[in-house]
C-alpha cells in the first residue's frame, strides 16, 4: 500500500503517465500548470476530445492513481474497448442514462483512500470549444466522500483529435485549479473550469518568426523545387549536402517530412545522372570541398565494383559528386549506377528527413530555439564537413 492506494495502481498509474507523456509529445506537446492537493480528490474537466483522458493522465500526479469515469454505453460495450479503458486509462465505467450516480458513489471509499477519481460532468463531448451544463453527480462523490473538487482545464485536445476528426499535431495545455471544499454547486464548478479552460486556451504558443517563415516556405510551393534543386546541385558541384537542407527544414516543417525527402531524393539521382553524363563527355565540373585521396579512392572503386562501389557512399564520408563523376569516367553504364544509387542513397535521406521531423514534432513547445538550433546546426556541420575533408587528405 502507498498512503492507503494499492502499490500497483500507483504502478500502473506511473506506467501510464510516462505512455501518454511521450505519446504527446510526439504529436505536439504538452503543458501543465497546477498540482493536485494531497489525499483524495473528484477532478472536473472540460471534455471536447477522445484526447482529454490521455492528456489528464499525463499531468495528473500518478501518486494519486487516477480513475477515469468512462461512458458504460461506449467504452464498456465491447470487450476490447473494455480491456483498453481499463488497461490504458484505469477507466471504470458510469451508465449515462439510469444508474449514473450509483456507479459514481461505488468509488467513494478509493476517493477517501487517496485517489483522484476523474470526471468530466459535462456527460459528453463538447462541440466547437463550447462548455455544457454540469451533472450533479461528481459533486455529490466529492461530497459523499468528504473530499475536495478540483477544478481543471484543458485546451488543444480539440485540435488535436477532433470529435469525428483525424489525429493532428496540436500542443496540449493543462491547467489544475485550486481546490473547492464544502458543497460545491454545479454553476460554481463549471466557472470555475471554464475560466481554467479560457487561461489554458489564451496562452500565445511561443515560437520563432524565422522558423515560421521557413515552414511556410518548405510547406508550400517551393519546398519540393527547392529540395530537388538543392540535392541536384550537390551532386553536381554543390559542396552542401540535401541532408543539411532536410534538417533545417523537416525539422520546421515535419508533417512535411515525405515530400521533401523524395523529392531530395530524386534531385540526387538526377543531378548524379548529370555528373556522370558531363564527366564521360570529358567536362570537370567544380568539386569544392574534395580531396585527390578521395578522387582516387572512388576511381578505384568504381574500377573493382563498378556501379556497386556507389553504395559505400552514404557511409564514408566521399561526396556523391565524387562518385558520380568517377562512375562517368570509368564508364559504368547510367542505368546500374542509377540502381546502385537509389538503394544507396533511399535509406539516409529518407532516413535523415525523418529522424529531423521527429525532432521537430518532439521539440514543439522549444520552437522559439529553432535560431539557436540553427546555429548549432551549422557549427556541428562545419566541424563535421572540416574533420571529413582532413581525414581524406
Amino acid at each position: 500500500m502507498t498512503g492507503g492506494r494499492p502499490l500497483p495502481a500507483v504502478v500502473g498509474a506511473w506506467l501510464r503517465r510516462v505512455l501518454w507523456v511521450v505519446v504527446l509529445s510526439s504529436s505536439g506537446g504538452i503543458s501543465r500548470k497546477g498540482r493536485l492537493p494531497r489525499g483524495g480528490c473528484v477532478v472536473v474537466a472540460n471534455h471536447s476530445s477522445h484526447a482529454d483522458t490521455a492528456a489528464l493522465l499525463a499531468a495528473l500526479d500518478a501518486r494519486h492513481a487516477p480513475l477515469i469515469g468512462a461512458a458504460a454505453d461506449y467504452w464498456f460495450a465491447t470487450p476490447w474497448r473494455r480491456r483498453i479503458c481499463r488497461r490504458l486509462a484505469a477507466g471504470f465505467p458510469v451508465r449515462r442514462t439510469g444508474g449514473g450516480l450509483g456507479d459514481l458513489l461505488l468509488q467513494a471509499d478509493a476517493v477517501r483512500a487517496g485517489r483522484a477519481v476523474v470526471l468530466f460532468p459535462e456527460g459528453t463531448r463538447g462541440r466547437d470549444g463550447g462548455l455544457g451544463e454540469f451533472h450533479r453527480g461528481a459533486l455529490l462523490l466529492a461530497e459523499r466522500a468528504g473530499v475536495p473538487v478540483v477544478p481543471v482545464g484543458l485546451a488543444g485536445t480539440d485540435r488535436l483529435l477532433p470529435k469525428n476528426g483525424r489525429l493532428r499535431p496540436a500542443l496540449v495545455r493543462v491547467r489544475i485549479g485550486q481546490p473547492l471544499y464544502g458543497p460545491v454547486s454545479p454553476g460554481r464548478a463549471r466557472t470555475a473550469v471554464a475560466e481554467l479552460a479560457a487561461e489554458a486556451a489564451a496562452l500565445p504558443e511561443r515560437d520563432s518568426a524565422l522558423r515560421r517563415r521557413i515552414a511556410r516556405v518548405v510547406a508550400g510551393r517551393w519546398g519540393i523545387p527547392v529540395a530537388f534543386a538543392w540535392a541536384a546541385a550537390e551532386a553536381l558541384s554543390w559542396p552542401l549536402m540535401p541532408e543539411l537542407f532536410l534538417a533545417v527544414a523537416c525539422a520546421a516543417a515535419p508533417r512535411s517530412v515525405l515530400r521533401l525527402s523524395l523529392s531530395a531524393l530524386a534531385g540526387t539521382l538526377a543531378g548524379g545522372l548529370l555528373a556522370l553524363h558531363l564527366a564521360a563527355s570529358g567536362a570537370h565540373l567544380p568539386a569544392p570541398l574534395t580531396t585527390g585521396r578521395m578522387h582516387a579512392e572512388a576511381a578505384r572503386q568504381l574500377t573493382v565494383e563498378g556501379a556497386d562501389a556507389v553504395r559505400r557512399q552514404p557511409w564514408n564520408g566521399v561526396p556523391f559528386k565524387v562518385y558520380a563523376a568517377g562512375a562517368g569516367r570509368a564508364g559504368v553504364p547510367a542505368g546500374e549506377f542509377a540502381a546502385s544509387a537509389a538503394a544507396a542513397r533511399s535509406v539516409r535521406t529518407v532516413g535523415v528527413g525523418l529522424a529531423f521531423a521527429a525532432l521537430g514534432a518532439a521539440g514543439r513547445r522549444l520552437r522559439r530555439l529553432y535560431p539557436l538550433y540553427l546555429a548549432l546546426l551549422g557549427t556541428g556541420f562545419a566541424l563535421g564537413l572540416g574533420l571529413i575533408v582532413a581525414g581524406w587528405r
